[in-house]
Formats: structure tokens, sequence, C-alpha cells
């Protein structure tokens, strides 16, 4: 993941001084120097880091701290805070508002992912219940219209575009005007991508911008750009009116830090980020809980966000009786690999959690479990009601299991893997047997009640180490049983 690299230098930084005996100067200041190579390393711009190091020694004045207060979460806080800062420019982005037309005009370097990220940023509206469409004012790039009209086929979303028409002018006005007759609220525009040299094709943008008068300009950036992120985002806010930022490629392993210079150059919030090339691998993108991510202080809100996004609440009652009754059959656990799937990559939730990084999963090992749970869904897909309702393991002899090898295609051996898999879980499960279940029997309400001897049963003994031991997951428990003192921390809570 892109930044994983940045944010666990800063981690580890941040280890090294909690572990200093007495926090003085020298403390700081090496913490101070490591962070600060760890951005410039990570290609973030020399002004920006030079910036944020003056800042925090200004809020972390160590004479000026009286006895007794806590220093280490002080400088954690001031950190914290100045990450925030380079991330947000501190004015919203233009919100398109359903039943009233707007048009969002898209702008970008050639090769950042604009067009897909068009269809995505559409995709994304229109489950929300926008009616988006999408006009393609690129006439420069051979195959830009016959990208975006896959894209947009793919998406059931309407488009305009033109092969013969090479005016990019007329087409944004043209397809403006037709999709506004068409009653749609959210038009999208995608012009060519240029970089600050081409100065033709900067005017061409200028024209179309005035001439479709967008309500939101978005830059899209590609997060490996580099250090020439800052004059190129620069370059386009002095062109077009940019009001906001969207970040692509954010599931590479690049340095990223460029993508921190950008938001700089052009004073607008970033809005998304895209985490692959898949049409749902889009996130809406909120400072606090990224920055608190890139720390490894997690963000659980955002984790229990997604477990409510995946089950739904009146499913939440159901399988809670199930976890409390220990039992476990192969379709609560077809069920919970649609839920891990649903809830997108397992890096990224990990780093939900506080304590751990995205660091934790190896490169390749992410895809690689992902493969293997839909191969044992496909093989699930292949068996009998009786059998995925079964808690009987002597249920599932040698013909069974052939069986269902032949009708999903696979190896004997891989059914035998399986339920070696269906076992080790089922033994898991088996262990929260007795948990009691919350009166509305929700996800939230559960955490207060499963305490930390319960979770060190589950949890994998490498994941218990990587949170702190016991010690660790009794402040996680505590932290997601009190999710509004959490928020309080990141500066949300009751509004």
């Amino acid at each position: 993941m892109v930044l994983a690299e940045l944010g666990g230098s800063i981690s580890r930084a941040l280890q090294q001084m909690s572990n200093a005996t007495i926090i003085d100067e020298k403390v700081l200041n090496e913490c101070l120097n490591e962070i600060t190579r760890a951005l410039l390393q990570s290609d973030v711009q020399f002004k920006l880091v030079r910036e944020m190091q003056t800042n925090i020694k200004k809020i972390v004045n160590l004479d000026d701290l009286a006895a007794g207060h806590n220093k280490r979460k002080i400088i954690q806080q001031a950190i914290f805070t100045e990450l925030c800062k380079m991330l947000d420019p501190g004015k919203p982005s233009f919100t398109p508002k359903k039943s009233k037309p707007s048009v969002v005009m898209f702008v970008g370097l050639q090769g950042s992912g604009k067009t897909t990220t068009c269809t995505k940023y559409a995709y994304y509206h229109q489950k929300k219940g926008w009616k988006p469409a999408l006009v393609c004012a690129d006439t420069f790039r051979a195959g830009a219209f016959d990208q975006l009209k896959q894209n947009a086929t793919k998406a059931k979303i309407p488009f305009y575009g033109s092969y013969m028409e090479s005016d990019p002018v007329k087409i944004a006005v043209e397809g403006v005007e037709r999709f506004k007759k068409e009653n749609c609220d959210l038009i999208i525009v995608d012009t060519s991508g240029r970089h600050k040299q081409e100065v033709a094709l900067f005017e061409e943008m200028r024209q179309v911008s005035e001439a479709t008068k967008p309500d939101l300009v978005i830059f899209v950036m590609d997060s490996s750009i580099g250090q020439a992120a800052f004059d190129q985002a620069q370059a386009f806010k002095q062109s077009v009116a940019v009001g906001a930022v969207i970040i692509t490629k954010m599931d590479g392993h690049a340095k990223g830090g460029g993508a921190l210079s950008a938001v700089a150059a052009t004073k607008s919030p970033v809005i998304f980020i895209g985490t692959g090339e898949h049409m749902d691998e889009f996130e809406v993108f909120d400072v606090k809980p990224f920055v608190s991510r890139l720390l490894g202080m997690g963000d659980l809100s955002g984790f229990m966000d997604k477990i409510h996004e995946v089950v739904p609440m009146d499913q939440q009652p159901e399988l809670l009786q199930k976890l409390s009754e220990g039992t476990f059959t192969v379709r609560i656990m077809y069920e919970q690999f649609q839920n891990i799937l649903k809830m997108g990559p397992i890096n990224q939730v990990f780093s939900m959690l506080p304590g751990f990084s995205s660091e934790l999963m190896p490169k390749g090992g992410e895809k690689e479990s992902q493969a293997k749970i839909k191969r044992y869904m496909t093989m699930m897909d292949s068996m009998t009601n009786e059998e995925l309702d079964s808690t009987n393991p002597k249920l599932m002899n040698e013909s069974r299991m052939m069986r269902i090898a032949r009708g999903a295609g696979r190896q004997y051996r891989d059914v035998v893997e399986m339920f070696e898999e269906y076992k080790r879980l089922a033994k898991i499960w088996s262990k929260m047997k007795g948990l009691k279940i919350p009166k509305k029997g929700d996800m939230s309400a559960l955490s207060r009640n499963m305490n930390a001897q319960h979770m060190s049963k589950v949890l994998p003994p490498q994941m218990l180490k990587q949170i702190g031991g016991m010690g660790g997951l009794q402040n996680l428990m505590k932290q997601m049983g009190s999710n509004k003192d959490m928020m309080g921390m990141f500066g949300g809570g009751d509004k």
C-alpha cells in the first residue's frame, strides 16, 4: 500500500521515543529527525517538511511543560495535528446535490488514471442515489472515448462522445446540454491528460472550463509521481479553479509522498482515493482517520462502519446468537467469507486496528488470501443444503468430497484443504460459546460484552503479539467499548 512504508517509519520513530526513560530535547529531536527523513524519502516537498518540524517544536516546548504532563502524548498529538494540516487545506470541496444538475470537470496528468476515476466517481454516486452521466471531451488520446464507453457500459451509466468531432469544447457543451435535458444531476466531463509544459492543452482545458462552467474541477493525481507533484499540481491550479483532488493507484508500492505535496499546491482537499483497478476500489478520503491509520493509531469508528456495511442491522442479532451458541456450519463460513470480501482489501481493514500497520501483510499475501477465499467459495457452491448446514463432521466422507471437487472443477486435495480450514475456524468459533449477547443484538454493543479473555482465545498468537499482548488487547477492547471517547481523541464525538 502506498504510504505504508512512511507510516511504518513514523510509527517506529514514535515507538523509540516512547521507549525512552526521559523525554528531553535530545529524544524529541531524534524523533523529529527520523520523521523528517521518512517524509523526505517519501517525496514530500522539503519546504512542507521543514514547516511541519518548526510547527511541532513551537507546540511542544519541553521547558514550558510542567511535571506531570504526558509529554509522549503531547508530542504524538502534535505530529498527528501537523500531518492532518498538511493534508487538510481547511476548506470543504463542493458537494453535489441530488435532483439539481451539477457539472464536475476532471483534469490531470497523462496516465494518472483519470478516465477510470471518472467512471468510479460516477458509479459511487450512482449507488448513493444520484443519476450520473459521463462526457468524453478527450479528443487528444487515441482510444479515450472507447475506454470511457466500455467503462460506462459496464457500470450502466449513460455517456456521450464522438469519433468524428475533434473539438473538445463542442463535445463538452453538447454533452452537458443533452444530459441536463435528460435530468441527470451529476454530469462528469473527462478532459485530455496533460502536463505543465503543454501550453496548447492547458489553453484547451481553460476553454472547456469556460464553456461548461463546472461547479467543481477535480485534479486527478497518480500517487507515484514523486517530487514533481507540487509543480505540476500548482500549474493546474493556476489554469483552472481546482476545487478537489483524487489520488489514484494507492494500492501500489510507490513512495506516495508527492500526493501530500499536491494538496498543499492546490490548497484543495483530497475527496477520494483509488485503491485498485476495479470499479468499487474507490474510497472516500477522511483526513483524521487516514493519518491515524498511517501512525498505527487505528480507526475504530471506520472499522465498526465497515462491519455495519457488510452485516446489515437486521442480520446482526441472528449472527450474534449463532456466535454465542458456538454453532459453526459451512454456510456460516461462506457468509463470513462474503463479508470479508465486501470489506475491501485486508491490509486496509488491518490498519484500522490500533497497533497494526498495513506493512503487516506481506507483498502479494493479500491477493493470495483473497484468491484462496474465492476458491473455497466455489467449492462450497457445489455442496448440498444438508452439507452446508450440518454440524456433524462425520457427514463429509470421501465420496461426498470427490463429488464436490468434480462439481467445482478442483482437485480432491483442495476440498480436503477447505475442510481443514473449516475445522480450524469452527474450533475458534466454539471458544466464543457463552458470550453474553447485547439486548439490541448489534455489533457495536457486542464489544462492551466481549472481554479480552474471549478475544485472546480467538486471535492468532502473532496478531496478539502485534497488538502488545494482553495489555494491548485490553486497551483495544476498552477503546472499542467507548467509541465516543475514541472519536474525541481525533476531534470527533458529539456535534
